[in-house]
């Protein structure tokens, strides 16, 4: 529906609020080439979405929308669980269908992304060059069929992209209430643009157009993003506020699934690809030669600071690359027009390269869904649980040491085999805790050492799963309403 809009706000007319001066003149949109890269990612996509198995944050996701559905959790705004949900409605347990959403929103990235070229002038060879660069790149590869908030992100970020390139084109004010839309509804799927949008606020009261933040419907655009975002940021400030607490818990994570600084730097440039990262590099100095679009190029640049400052994740840019990559390959195009053709010899390799290695990597996304922990874990719990006697097991809580296990417990176990996991991990641990009405936990952990202190006795049952075992907790000592405040922490252990 998003995209839709923005094709059919193309073909319209625009309505000037005041004079615009000249702009590079729009060429056709080219259909046919565009069209059959962003075919191809689709059928990529398509082509081992079906495979059974989740990654831990899709498993997170359909966990979250069919147990826990609100208007936010502890680290991440509500539409990916409900978009979760929803597909798990219409075909419970599919997981293809519960991925086409994240197809969908992979492949109009691609078409946002030869959007903003065709706005900064390309010609075809341009938007092509340029969809291809967003449809090769290396995380757009291995996550484009993930149901996760940083799938659905980058669509977000280009089509606010996508707004401001043709602001500056048309001066269509407008666009400006659209871009309040966009502001608001990514929002809603992950909290990195408002960050993005108040670095753009700030770049473009350094550097200019300051005549943008003279114009009434930008506030007013600001308003309606406040309102779409209300909903998350109200159950964020009821629950105290924890994706703040989030900060440090992504950079204590750095070392070790990334390498630390030296991984996060390296990895927002890796995750670009083969053709996006020298295009995007390109993108940032053409940009800067634009008066009126300096300040894309400076929120790059400090965006790509305060991540690396940070220890951000990897992905975190993933939104740019395809504004970039248009900016790099009109770059291109003007040389050619000035009768500068070498790079053209570099160009077109370099994409060939980019599939070729895009192609390649696609199966990396699969081994790393491959149900190789959850599976065995839920059956081995449940098992477990269906060994405690009847009138125990009618009121014992499943809980597990990290979200990732609960998530699994959740996804994988049998309809009715168990009941909803807990954890007090992550956003699980703001979740409900279990009921009062027993004193019994079976726990999923390498260790239940949270529990000793609490519980009479905790016991070794069942078989472990490689380094993870299952523990017999009898004999709660406190409430729940008591102990699990104490209990729920954001790291995982």
């Amino acid at each position: 529906m998003l995209l839709a809009t923005i094709i059919a706000m193309t073909v319209t007319a625009p309505v000037p609020t005041a004079t615009a001066p000249a702009r590079p003149a729009r060429p056709p949109f080219a259909w046919w080439p565009v069209g059959a890269v962003a075919a191809a990612v689709a059928a990529a996509h398509l082509a081992v979405a079906w495979i059974p198995g989740w990654w831990f944050d899709e498993a997170l996701m359909l966990a979250i929308g069919r147990h826990h559905l609100a208007f936010g959790s502890v680290d991440q705004p509500p539409v990916a669980p409900l978009v979760a949900a929803a597909m798990d409605a219409i075909a419970p347990g599919n997981v293809l269908v519960l991925r086409l959403p994240a197809i969908l929103a992979t492949v109009a990235a691609v078409l946002l992304a030869a959007l903003i070229a065709r706005e900064l002038g390309g010609d075809t060879r341009a938007q092509t060059l340029t969809a291809l660069a967003q449809g090769t790149g290396v995380w757009a590869t291995i996550g484009g069929h993930w149901v996760t908030p940083y799938t659905l992100e980058p669509v977000t970020w280009l089509a606010l992209g996508w707004l401001l390139v043709r602001w500056w084109r048309v001066r269509d004010d407008r666009l400006l209430l659209a871009v309040g839309a966009v502001v608001g509804v990514g929002a809603e799927v992950k909290f990195q643009i408002l960050l993005l949008a108040a670095v753009l606020v700030l770049a473009v009261a350094v550097l200019g157009p300051r005549a943008l933040l003279t114009r009434p419907l930008l506030w007013a655009g600001a308003g309606i993003a406040a309102v779409l975002a209300a909903p998350t940021l109200v159950w964020q400030a009821v629950n105290g506020w924890p994706q703040l607490q989030m900060g440090p818990v992504v950079a204590s994570e750095a070392a070790f699934l990334y390498g630390g600084r030296p991984g996060i730097v390296l990895g927002m440039l890796a995750a670009a690809g083969v053709l996006g990262l020298p295009l995007a590099l390109y993108g940032v100095w053409r940009l800067a030669t634009y008066p009126e679009l300096r300040h894309l190029a400076l929120t790059t640049v400090v965006l790509y600071v305060v991540f690396a400052v940070t220890l951000g994740r990897p992905y975190y840019l993933a939104g740019l690359y395809g504004l970039l990559a248009a900016a790099g390959a009109v770059g291109l195009q003007r040389r050619r027009e000035a009768g500068h053709r070498r790079l053209r010899w570099v160009a077109w390799p370099a994409a060939a390269v980019s599939a070729a290695v895009a192609v390649a990597v696609l199966p990396t996304s699969v081994a790393m869904a491959a149900p190789t922990v959850g599976e065995p874990l839920a059956a081995a719990t449940v098992r477990a649980y269906d060994a405690l006697p009847p009138a125990q097991r009618a009121h014992a809580a499943v809980m597990a040491e990290s979200y990732i296990y609960a998530a699994y417990l959740d996804v994988h176990a049998p309809e009715g085999a168990l009941p909803p996991a807990v954890s007090s991990n992550r956003s699980y641990g703001w979740f409900p805790p279990p009921s009062d009405d027993g004193d019994t936990v079976l726990y999923v952990g390498s260790t239940a050492d949270e529990l000793r202190p609490w519980f009479a006795d905790v016991r070794p049952v069942g078989e472990p799963v490689g380094d993870t075992r299952l523990w017999l907790a009898t004999g709660r000592l406190v409430p729940w309403d008591q102990l699990w405040p104490s209990l729920r922490h954001l790291d995982v252990q």
